[in-house]
């Protein structure tokens, strides 16, 4: 146990997620070593998040405008949105380089246990995006002053993570979803990481993984030798 304000940094550090009693420890000490610049940037940041942050009008990311960059990059895919629990996990899938549409941010899963329930998520948010009655919608007019075409969703994947809570997420906008005409809903595939061995595989992820094979070569019927 230390003394003063710096065993004070050291605890309330400790607090934060993925950081135990050494790692405060650590970096309590190189904050301490730090040059006087260092810790007013930190110090400014950490106001700026008192102040309140943004959120994107069309999304609900963090944003620094009314809309993120993502949702006001004009070479994305607005007919085709992920749907996500957190804005982190948009970070993940933007690392893929694999995705050109945009993302619609829960802001969490369903957990009726801790009192999470569809009024808690941007659930609603989503149905009216889908249904065209969006920010997207009611962007600037264009030349002619006219009011832009709705912009129609073709496709939602759903991207809550693979576990009880996100699951649970999922089938419940499934069945919200099914019912828009013309909508294609679709779920993240999720099964065996590269490099894992079968046998450490949990039954949860292993079964994932069956259901979502899928076809490297398939013979035709009838072709085997006379």
């Amino acid at each position: 146990m230390y003394e003063g304000p710096v065993q004070n940094l050291i605890d309330e550090l400790g607090k934060l997620p993925g950081i135990g009693p050494k790692s405060a420890q650590r970096i309590a000490f190189y904050l301490l070593q730090a040059e006087p610049e260092d810790i007013e940037r930190l110090q400014n940041s950490l106001g700026e998040i008192l102040g309140g942050v943004n959120y994107c009008e069309v999304c609900g990311t963090v944003s620094a405008e009314k809309r993120c960059q993502i949702c006001s990059d004009p070479r994305r895919d607005l007919s085709l949105v992920c749907v996500v629990e957190e804005p982190r996990d948009i970070q993940a899938i933007e690392r893929t380089k694999e995705y050109s549409g945009v993302y619609h941010v829960l802001g969490g899963s369903l957990d009726p246990i801790n009192g999470i329930g569809p009024d808690q998520l941007r659930i609603s948010q989503l149905l009216r995006r889908v249904a065209g009655s969006t920010p997207e919608t009611q962007s600037t007019s264009g030349d002619d002053g006219e009011a832009p075409e709705p912009i129609e969703v073709g496709e939602v994947i759903i991207a809550t993570d693979p576990n009880t809570t996100g699951e649970a997420t999922a089938s419940y906008l499934v069945r919200l979803l099914r019912d828009f005409p013309g909508l294609t809903i679709s779920r993240l595939a999720s099964g065996l990481p590269m490099g894992g061995d079968l046998e450490f595989a949990d039954e949860i992820t292993l079964g994932h993984a069956l259901s979502g094979r899928r076809v490297l070569s398939k013979s035709a019927a009838g072709s085997g030798a006379g």
